[in-house]
């Protein structure tokens, strides 16, 4: 620790940091536009100047740059100082030389960075009378307007965007005053994470096109703490509503989960909820011309759920509490997981994994400490796109060590330290079916077969000790591969393993953990990584029941009448002959979902469901961390949780396991009480009777327009706001303006900080966690005996079978994901369907790119447009799962020619 001395005051504070984190950290104001916390110091804004001194008898001082200067014992600067001051406002007077006055119609006005900045440094007047430069903006996407006149060349774009992300497409041009950031050409950026410049631009440069469609300024949004619903990370976001529609996604720090970004699907991915599909009324079958009063549709279920004679099927998608509530009302012995035999056999085996084994696994930022990755079969940023940017940021920590051993530099000095390492990465293997966006960080990559990849896995555990027998039959190339990996494995302190669902192998899963199992005995902190396909995959399977496929064989052998379908499209998960088959004998079908699809027209009842939005619950991600997601609105007319519906049911049924549920409290101290290992999970948040100095929490920010415009869309009269009796949360502005707990902050705000930079504000220490720690807690640990259950079993090499294709999965981060596609923006970078081949496949089978391929799927046909990669293994076939027009389920699988 050192002692630093600001305006006479003295400080303990941890050496090594630079000073304008460490003035941020205890709380003082000092503006500040280059420097961002995960990005590092540049040094290019100078708007972060302060007055350094020698030693208590300087009186002179000179001024330095905070973003530049390390923290040192006996250190002694003023913020305060007049000159230093007076610099400050002469440097932003510059970079406002050229911005145009819009504040009134630009998109960022009253959450601007650059207005915050201004008014801090007193930059009240304009100095500047003469004509101001301008540029010409560009078309970059369905995700982002850009509007280049309001640059302050700041450079945070492009270093979050080429440094950070490692995006290609954007750059900057020219120099001096006429410094332009974006693309060589008009066009849509390609990076997965781009939505992020709409956050880290200080100004209004890049800004989101979705919100625009239908803006409201950020004071004028009702906000909620939320969890993303795009895949299982479980990544924290901010839900912004206006008027009964969801109008923009943030990212809601958590120094444990996502840091300050998201991926582009979770970031846009949500007008679903505003969909024209959603459905918004009671409906029964052969009633479709009345409207159905809840109450009636309920009286009409009260005969219609015989006790032996209904199952419940729930959903991955859904949260905990409504998976429990309909286990609790069918039973469980009729509750069934709906999910594939395929995803259901991964979740298992990674449930297994996770409590058996005795590595651990670690959140997104553990995982970017590595200092050596292996992936196998894992195309991570189109599975789990912000596990990839934590493995970009992994592979720097060994180069970066040596940089700064060499020259001395610490690494918040990110110019300089980029300079030294230049393109240098740490060790990196990635064995996948075809290319990945990773490999271009790759030390090596290898595409083949999911069982080769498994062979090779297994080869590496038994080079690196496990006791498995060696595998004899690899190739010269498989075995140094192996090698090599093993190699850089063992020199590595933080080994990070990653396998998951991407390839659909089990196998990958299982040498993942043996690998991490093996470098553990070694002595070594290894990491393991297993991804799952949705955002409660996880929870479902810690809740544990029957496979959806013994739900099929009960209702087709007539030992079940009623079926209750929790939030799920059973021909996402099932064969389409045989789903068709399974409602065919059904007697009642009852779905409780957001949108119509094709199991919607099989229903017999449909009620409802709210979706992420108009929801509570909770979440359980991929290292098994628990996380509390709120309702941002009440769902208009019918619509409500599907947990609520349920107890309903259960209340109109006289179920007496649902008798004492009420409220969500008391389901989640139900569940809580229901197996040891969701002990803890009523504790996520505070409950619905918690107050601060006898307040609710607003989900609104006091300069909201005031409660006479939340409805003004339907009616100028004031209405009553809608009562959460569930939450500690109210639906006005009314309440606590204080800091709130951090897993209940509704939006990120402080006197004088009106952007998502106040973050800072809430941090224990600038870039670290929330002052009361981040939400989430998790449920699974490495089993306390240590003792590593290794797999033994290794498949045999992959052969082609003639007049045959093994499809295997790939997954695409915009169209294979079941509810984002139904946004118009991601719909618009979606691929359109698709069958990949080798060359000589293609040859053999006479087709070419575009050409039509029918195959034979468990004896039903399927035509495919042919696109050709040389990288694919032959005798294997890529086939996109869950892009809209691609029907087949359960790959991998064998299709005949």
């Amino acid at each position: 620790m050192a002692i630093i001395h600001i305006d006479g005051k003295s400080y303990e504070v941890k050496e090594g940091k630079n000073l304008l984190e460490t003035c941020l950290s205890l709380g003082l104001d000092l503006p500040y536009f280059c420097w961002h916390p995960a990005l590092g110091s540049v040094g290019a804004c100078r708007q972060c100047a302060v007055k350094s001194f020698k030693d208590e008898k300087d009186t002179k001082g000179k001024l330095v740059m905070s973003c530049m200067e390390p923290v040192k014992d006996q250190l002694r600067i003023s913020v305060s100082d007049k000159e230093a001051a007076a610099f400050r406002e002469q440097v932003i007077g510059w970079l406002m030389t050229n911005h145009p006055h819009d504040c009134a119609v630009c998109d960022e006005g009253g959450s601007c960075h650059l207005q915050d900045m201004t008014v801090m440094t007193g930059h009240s007047y304009r100095n500047y009378h003469f004509s101001k430069r301008t540029h010409k903006n560009q078309y970059i996407g369905p995700f982002l307007n850009h509007e280049m006149n309001r640059c302050i060349q700041c450079y945070r774009c492009v270093r979050f965007y080429k440094d950070f992300a490692g995006g290609k497409d954007l750059d900057v041009f020219a120099a001096h005053n006429h410094v332009y950031f974006g693309r060589h050409k008009d066009g849509t950026l390609e990076s997965e994470f781009s939505g992020n410049l709409a956050e880290i631009c200080p100004t209004g440069v890049f800004t989101d096109k979705t919100l625009k469609q239908h803006y409201t300024r950020k004071w004028d949004m009702t906000y909620a703490p939320s969890i993303c619903q795009g895949c299982g990370l479980g990544c924290n976001i901010i839900a912004g509503e206006r008027y009964g529609s969801l109008r923009q996604i943030s990212s809601r720090y958590n120094g444990a989960v996502n840091g300050y970004f998201l991926c582009d699907r979770g970031r846009y991915g949500y007008e679903f909820v505003n969909s024209e599909r959603r459905i918004r009324e009671v409906a029964i079958r052969g009633l479709m011309d009345h409207t159905i009063d809840p109450g009636a549709a309920l009286q009409y279920l009260q005969d219609k759920l015989p006790p032996k004679r209904t199952i419940g099927i729930g959903s991955p998608r859904a949260s905990l509490e409504s998976n429990f509530v309909l286990q609790q009302l069918v039973g469980e012995d009729n509750f069934y997981l709906g999910m594939s035999d395929a995803e259901h056999d991964l979740a298992t085996l990674a449930l297994k994994i996770l409590k058996k084994g005795p590595v651990r696994t670690p959140s997104m930022q553990e995982a970017a400490t590595a200092d050596a990755v292996l992936i196998l079969g894992e195309d991570l940023l189109n599975t789990a796109p912000m596990m990839a940017l934590s493995v970009r940021q992994a592979v720097r920590r060994q180069p970066l060590q040596e940089a700064m051993n060499t020259t001395h530099v610490p690494a918040w000095q990110d110019a300089a330290v980029r300079e030294a390492m230049q393109d240098k990465h740490g060790p990196c293997y990635i064995l996948h079916v075809q290319p990945t966006g990773l490999d271009e960080i790759a030390t090596r990559t290898y595409h083949t077969a999911p069982d080769n990849i498994t062979r090779i896995g297994f080869a590496v555990s038994q080079l690196l000790g496990a006791p498995v027998a060696a595998i004899k039959d690899l190739s010269e190339e498989e075995q140094q591969l192996a090698q090599a990996i093993a190699d850089a494995l063992l020199a590595a302190e933080r080994p990070l393993i990653i396998a998951g669902y991407g390839c659909g192998c089990e196998g990958t899963m299982r040498e993942a953990a043996n690998i991490s199992w093996a470098l553990q005995q070694k002595g070594k902190a290894a990491m393991l990584v297993l991804t799952v396909p949705e955002c409660n995959s996880l929870g479902l399977e810690m809740l544990g029941s029957h496979r959806l496929e013994t739900a099929v064989t009960a209702v087709l052998d007539g030992d079940i009448d009623t079926v209750i379908i929790l939030e799920n499209d059973l021909y996402r998960r099932l064969d389409r002959h045989i789903a068709d088959q399974f409602f065919q004998h059904c007697k009642e079908v009852v779905l409780l979902d957001h949108l119509y699809n094709a199991t919607a027209e099989k229903a017999t009842v449909l009620l409802p469901a709210g979706t992420f939005a108009e929801s509570d619950g909770t979440l359980v991600n991929n290292e098994g961390r628990a996380q509390r997601f709120f309702q941002v609105f009440a769902g208009s007319g019918v619509v409500q949780e599907s947990w609520r519906w349920l107890l309903q049911l259960g209340a109109a049924t006289n179920n007496t396991r649902l008798k004492k549920l009420v409220y969500l409290d008391d389901v989640t101290q139900a569940l809580a009480q229901s197996s040891a290992i969701f002990a803890g999970i009523d504790q996520l948040t505070p409950p619905a009777d918690f107050r601060i100095a006898g307040q609710k929490i607003p989900r609104e920010p006091h300069r909201y327009s005031g409660r006479t415009a939340m409805l003004a869309n339907v009616n100028v009269s004031e209405p009553k706001p809608p009562e959460d009796a569930d939450t500690a949360m109210s639906f006005t502005m009314e309440g606590y303006r204080g800091e709130p707990p951090s897993s209940m902050i509704p939006f990120f705000w402080w006197p004088g900080w009106n952007s998502v930079q106040s973050i800072n504000k809430y941090q224990t220490e600038v870039g670290c966690s929330l002052h009361d720690g981040d939400s989430g807690k998790r449920l699974i640990e490495p089993a306390a005996n240590g003792q590593a259950p290794y797999f033994s079993y290794s498949p045999d090499n992959f052969v082609p079978l003639a007049g045959h294709l093994m499809l295997v999965p790939l997954y695409h981060i915009f169209g294979s994901e079941e509810l984002s596609v139904h946004t118009p923006a991601v719909a618009e970078r979606m691929p359109a369907p698709y069958i990949l081949l080798n060359p000589e496949d293609a040859q053999r089978y006479q087709v070419m790119e575009s050409h039509q391929l029918q195959l034979s799927v468990n004896g039903h046909p399927y035509t495919f447009t042919v696109k050709i990669d040389a990288t694919l293994h032959k005798g294997m076939a890529g086939l996109p799962v869950g892009l809209p027009g691609i029907e087949v389920v359960g790959v991998p699988v064998l299709a005949k020619l």
